[in-house]
């Protein structure tokens, strides 16, 4: 049986980077590329219903043999970041890895450094797929596809292991937050799911920040500043006040754990007008809500302080912790820990620090907690994975379905 490094191999080959300013599902028509190849390959494996719709979102079921074993769906998603390349991916293999600074191309002198990346160290001895530099790897999350691909031939090869029915989805668009979007959770049919689109050996997340965006402008009056005394209001300089105003330390770079945050994204403007942008996390969701209310009472201030109206503040929540979703359905976590532990692996259950499919999945009636791939450092030219890390998602996931067999 072809392992799923090997998988992974073929489905970074090919393009599907995503695009946040698209208005279409997908946002990039190069997704259906990946989503084709894939029902192909799921209708030559024997899942007869293999199918794609308009949108770009792949589904199919392998039946199961256990009338009273929970039907579990798998969920990896198609996209790529739009952070960073994704076109010409050239894989380097490192077997038996030494430990140290990886030379990625000797041509551009890109080196990744354990220095930067202690963690590498751990890897000493392992199989490491990683880029060459000039683009990222794509392991989030054609890695998810690959063990999810290898975990439903596994159990087409043993037919006689008692087990439910398993749905598979390969959705678009995850990486700018609209992989939900079009979702059918009840087309879909699991009692819950599982994103195969975590990071390191042994994580299991079913927890992730509360989110919420602020859109601020700031109207100002320019005059010209010959004669601008007691006239002039420059928007630029009360946005600078705007944000020094709020709580230093709450501030991605300061933050870490559970610590929440404002996140000034966008700063852009005059004189005359100036727009703002932020990103409000917390996991606590009276934190959260805190937060929404300090940002809007500073706004409130500044308008105190010069005129009515000086500044607009629109907040919209994005999504929430799904911890609230999957608490009540915690044996959905606990079977992950115990065939991590099966399987060799140690458990690190641990808070996203950021969003997930599963999050607003778990929302719309769908528990869907995390597991790890075995890639890291994702996003970027030093994206990296390594091969026996990626065997031990698939055994995980193996272990989880058998659990509920019995």
């Amino acid at each position: 049986m072809e392992r799923a490094y090997e998988k992974l191999l073929r489905y970074v080959s090919i393009n599907t980077r995503s695009k946040g300013d698209s208005e279409s599902t997908p946002s990039t028509e190069i997704q259906f590329d990946l989503a084709n190849i894939l029902v192909d390959e799921l209708k030559e494996m024997g899942i007869e219903d293999a199918h794609m719709d308009d949108n770009c979102y792949v589904m199919g079921t392998l039946k199961g043999n256990c009338k009273d074993a929970p039907t579990i769906g798998l969920i990896a998603h198609l996209d790529t970041s739009p952070d960073f390349s994704g076109k010409n991916v050239k894989p380097n293999i490192i077997k038996d890895y030494d430990g140290k600074d990886i030379v990625l191309n000797k041509e551009k002198d890109i080196v990744m450094k354990v220095e930067d990346f202690p963690y590498l160290e751990d890897y000493k001895g392992k199989t490491l797929i990683t880029t060459d530099g000039t683009t990222l790897l794509g392991a989030d999350d054609k890695a998810g596809i690959a063990e999810i691909i290898t975990t439903i031939e596994y159990f087409i090869n043993n037919p006689d292991i008692k087990r439910g029915d398993i749905k598979i989805a390969f959705t678009p668009d995850e990486e700018i937050g609209r992989g939900a979007d079009k979702f059918d959770v009840e087309k879909f049919g699991a009692d819950f799911a599982y994103t195969i689109d975590g990071s390191f050996l042994g994580e299991i997340e079913y927890e992730n920040f509360n989110a919420a965006s602020a859109s601020i402008k700031i109207h100002g009056v320019n005059i010209h500043p010959g004669s601008a005394k007691l006239k002039m209001k420059n928007s630029i300089l009360i946005g600078m006040e705007l944000q020094s105003l709020l709580p230093v330390f709450e501030n991605p770079q300061y933050t870490e754990g559970y610590e929440g945050f404002y996140l000034l994204d966008v700063f852009e403007g005059s004189i005359e007008e100036t727009k703002m942008e932020y990103i409000i996390r917390d996991h606590d969701i009276d934190k959260f809500e805190r937060k929404k209310d300090f940002l809007k009472k500073t706004c409130n201030f500044i308008n105190d302080k010069y005129g009515d109206n000086t500044v607009e503040v629109e907040i919209k929540d994005s999504y929430y912790n799904m911890k609230e979703k999957i608490l009540p359905v915690i044996h959905i976590v606990d079977s992950v820990v115990n065939a991590m532990e099966k399987v060799g692996i140690e458990p690190n259950v641990k808070a996203i620090r950021g969003g997930t499919d599963g999050a607003r999945l778990s929302f719309m009636g769908l528990p869907t907690p995390n597991i790890f791939t075995g890639g890291f450092n994702f996003h970027g030219k030093f994206e990296a994975i390594a091969v026996e890390d990626m065997d031990k998602a698939v055994e995980t996931v193996i272990e989880v379905i058998k659990s509920y067999g019995k």
